[in-house]
């Protein structure tokens, strides 16, 4: 029998594994420069929590049970998970609340579908009790800094505002509305102009399909429309957004490199529907095409699910998407292509000076910095045999070994 690991899921090697740490390195350091700090949740959640608010399909949980037959559910993403435990076990800590995190979630593939991919890996912040236009800039432009440490300063960040569009398809009778959402959603005219709509409500959905582009055009076309008074101060909003993105980015583009490149979508909707201001995805192109490297948006109702009193609490955030800014990166040979080597190989130069190999390397691993040893632990029987597995290995030092704890350094020949 040959054992592989179930559908879904896959194994990462020690090529991998560097890869991945070299972008969740420079991700992290950008996070701690903006005095984000990390966050660690249980991967196993009840499955109450992550359905709070039925934000999230039950279709896509990964369950579980436990001993007493609860349910319990992988975590599909960690807003939810990084919201309960903020207002449940931080509630003495003073707003706002700058957090982040490194971790897997796990989302039960579609039945039939062709990326079974099951387990993905993350990065992404949740600035918590911060409801200001500031608030949004600040999660933007740390977006932007997250990119620009990786060398993708090229990329898009496709902007909307799930509040916004959500009032604006009020306008639709019950019974077509999330037929007209899903459409406008995919992008679909074709579904749209054949839809069972009135000429008024057609040409209004048409129009939602259409508010994207410029900026500035997009906000000219949502100002002619018939706005509400607390319609027309969301686009204010984002007009004053906007404005504070394009002043922020002027004044340090001589250090960061390209500004944000914004498409404003108010037809962009997010997977999870708990979503109640700005919402955004960012974009790359590649030369197989664009990959969403990560998405986010403000999420105002969610906190004071989990609030013992029900306290409303503002909350904005964004993820990034590890394998996706993995391939890109390979694409444009951004990531290490070997594992690190390693500084010294000690040998033994007798089965009696084993201890004082051992000693050696331990001296050697106490050096400033890291200092990588390996121990040579008898597997081969002469001493050019030695050096070909310090060749294999890119190792440069070998340090021979003897009884008494004398040391000969050889350097190796490439």
């Amino acid at each position: 029998m040959v054992y592989q690991p179930p559908v879904g899921a896959r194994d990462l090697f020690p090529l991998d594994v560097a890869q991945k740490r070299w972008i969740e390195e420079h991700i992290q350091t950008v996070f701690h420069r903006w005095g984000y700090h990390r966050i660690i949740t249980s991967t196993l959640e009840r499955l109450e929590t992550l359905m709070a608010g039925d934000a999230i399909d039950p279709a896509t949980v990964i369950q579980l049970q436990d001993l007493e037959g609860q349910p319990l559910g992988l975590r599909p993403e960690l807003t939810a998970s990084i919201a309960r435990a903020a207002v449940t076990r931080m509630a003495g800590v003073p707003y706002p609340q700058r957090l982040y995190y490194n971790a897997n979630v796990f989302r039960r593939a579609a039945q039939g579908s062709h990326n079974r991919q099951q387990e993905f890996y993350q990065a992404g912040v949740e600035l918590l009790g911060a409801g200001t236009v500031a608030a949004d800039a600040e999660i933007l432009l740390l977006l932007t800094d997250a990119l620009q440490a990786l060398g993708l300063p090229g990329c898009h960040l496709i902007l909307g505002e799930a509040g916004l569009t959500r009032s604006l398809l009020s306008a639709f009778p019950n019974s077509v509305r999330d037929q007209v959402r899903e459409a406008i959603a995919t992008l679909d005219r074709m579904r749209l102009e054949t839809m069972k709509l009135s000429p008024e409500l057609r040409e209004r959905a048409l129009l939602l399909l259409d508010l994207r582009g410029n900026p500035a055009d997009v906000l000219q076309r949502i100002s002619s429309f018939d706005l509400e008074p607390a319609q027309r101060e969301t686009v204010n909003n984002l007009k004053l957004l906007l404005e504070l993105l394009q002043a922020s980015q002027a004044f340090s583009q001589s250090s960061h490199g390209k500004p944000l490149s914004i498409v404003l979508d108010l037809s962009l909707i997010q997977t999870f529907d708990y979503y109640t201001g700005i919402v955004f995805e960012v974009v790359s192109g590649t030369a197989s095409g664009q990959r969403v490297l990560g998405q986010g948006g403000r999420y105002d109702q969610l906190l004071e699910l989990y609030h013992p009193q029900g306290n409303p609490c503002p909350g904005i955030g964004f993820v990034l998407n590890i394998e996706e800014l993995h391939q890109v990166l390979l694409s444009q040979e951004k990531l290490p292509l070997q594992t690190p080597a390693c500084d010294y190989l000690v040998v033994a130069k007798t089965p009696d000076a084993m201890a004082n190999a051992f000693a050696y390397a331990a001296s050697l691993r106490e050096s400033v910095g890291l200092t990588r040893v390996e121990v040579e632990l008898g597997n081969r029987s002469t001493p050019e045999d030695v050096r070909d597995y310090a060749r294999h290995r890119r190792i440069h030092q070998i340090a021979w070994v003897d009884q008494e704890g004398r040391s000969d350094l050889e350097q190796v020949d490439k």
